[in-house]
């Protein structure tokens, strides 16, 4: 099923739940639609450029080259590799899906890819220091090494898996 289909369908039910809301509470249906507008118009510059760095990433870097550095050639150093991009890359996890799919379709080993998206969410290299003035640079350090390495670890189990 592609993922025009399965939009579709979550589309066709949060339609029918919003419908079956609307006769049963419609002030608190009305409300949940103004908190989900509100939601859709604080993404949309993230959504956007997000899609619009998939582009790029489709046009402008040649299968050849996210497969030598993701690829299977050297596991290792594409596991590693596809956790580092992850954990220098900052927002919320909906914007490595687009990216993570596109490295798949160019040749990326699915464990890499894991670990990028795992990697994504779970290690904040962008946002250390501001994790180290609230917990202190220690814990932010070893949190961060010991997420790195489990991503890196999922990503192996996960790619074994797929």
């Amino acid at each position: 099923m592609n993922i025009f289909k399965i939009g579709l369908i979550y589309l066709i039910l949060v339609t029918l739940t919003y419908y079956w809301l609307f006769r049963h509470d419609g002030r608190k249906a009305a409300k949940a639609v103004k908190i989900g507008a509100k939601s859709l118009l604080n993404l949309l510059p993230l959504l956007l450029a997000v899609f619009a760095l998939v582009g790029l990433f489709q046009e402008f870097l040649p299968p050849e080259l996210i497969e030598k550095f993701f690829g299977t050639g050297h596991k290792l150093l594409s596991l590693m590799a596809g956790a580092m991009l992850g954990a220098v890359s900052i927002g919320p996890p909906l914007a490595s899906y687009p990216i993570a799919g596109t490295m798949l379709a160019e040749g990326a080993w699915p464990p890499a890819v894991a670990a990028f998206i795992l990697a994504w969410i779970s290690v904040g290299v962008i946002t250390l220091p501001f994790e180290a003035k609230i917990f202190g640079w220690r814990f932010a350090l070893i949190r961060n090494s010991i997420t790195l390495i489990a991503a890196m670890l999922m990503g192996l189990l996960l790619g074994g898996v797929l």
